[in-house]
């Protein structure tokens, strides 16, 4: 009994470790150009970027090691496992899109009823307007780094805190998609409603761990759907 009490102590303190690095680091993202005096709005592009994509992927190798009792795990179960995850799983992802695209849909009524006219939440607007920016990068850390990380921390980490699955489901999604909203911060007050869409792949995430306990079939659907949305982007980018 104290072994299992110990290993589930040893979880829970790994899912807010994990957590913590992932707001403390992305805090102090700037800081070494603030102690330089250095302003980073002004700093060249050709510098900033690859300076943001080594700092995130060093992010994401910490989280990663915090984590990697349980990801050693994920690994070995999805060497074995990965044709029946696809089968049973996949197709959430269209659940996923139907959900999110339905939803969007009744918030641009609601907003064009309430005679707003933003068509965008300011989250997506950041992302559009950073892709045309800088569409390599955007690329990467959209669908290479950020759905790995964002698993790892909402996912795994928040699921080692709680074990009850509706409780689970119900925190990780509010707080995926609040993040995604409220952190970009917001035009209006009614932007709020975006975190409905934006929680929906959190809730729908955070089932399917409830069902394998494998943070890696997560990130791949993840992955494919963040890969899909920025291989739009890019599209639009060369085309239009």
């Amino acid at each position: 009994m104290k072994k299992i009490d110990k290993t589930s102590w040893k979880r829970v303190g790994s899912g807010l470790l994990a957590i913590f690095a992932y707001f403390f680091f992305s805090y102090i993202e700037t800081l070494p150009f603030v102690i330089l005096g250095v302003d980073v709005n002004t700093l060249p592009n050709r510098i900033k970027i690859p300076y943001l994509l080594i700092y995130q992927a060093l992010l994401l190798a910490i989280i990663i090691f915090i984590l990697w009792d349980q990801l050693k795990h994920d690994i070995e179960d999805i060497k074995k496992n990965h044709k029946t995850y696809f089968k049973k799983y996949f197709k959430y992802w269209f659940l996923l899109l139907g959900l999110m695209m339905l939803s969007n849909y009744v918030i641009l009524g609601i907003m064009s009823l309430a005679g707003n006219n933003t068509i965008l939440p300011e989250n997506e607007e950041i992302i559009r307007s950073n892709f045309q920016i800088a569409p390599i990068y955007m690329y990467l850390t959209s669908v290479v780094i950020a759905p790995t990380m964002e698993e790892l921390v909402f996912r795994r980490g928040i699921r080692n805190i709680f074990k009850n699955n509706i409780l689970f489901i119900i925190v990780s999604g509010l707080v995926f998609g609040g993040l995604h909203v409220l952190l970009s911060g917001m035009s209006s007050p009614l932007e709020l409603l975006y975190i409905i869409p934006y929680s929906i792949p959190g809730f729908i995430f955070a089932y399917i761990l409830t069902k394998t306990d494998n943070v890696l079939v997560t990130a791949g659907i993840h992955t494919f759907h963040n890969g899909i949305l920025m291989s739009l982007q890019f599209l639009m980018l060369i085309f239009m």
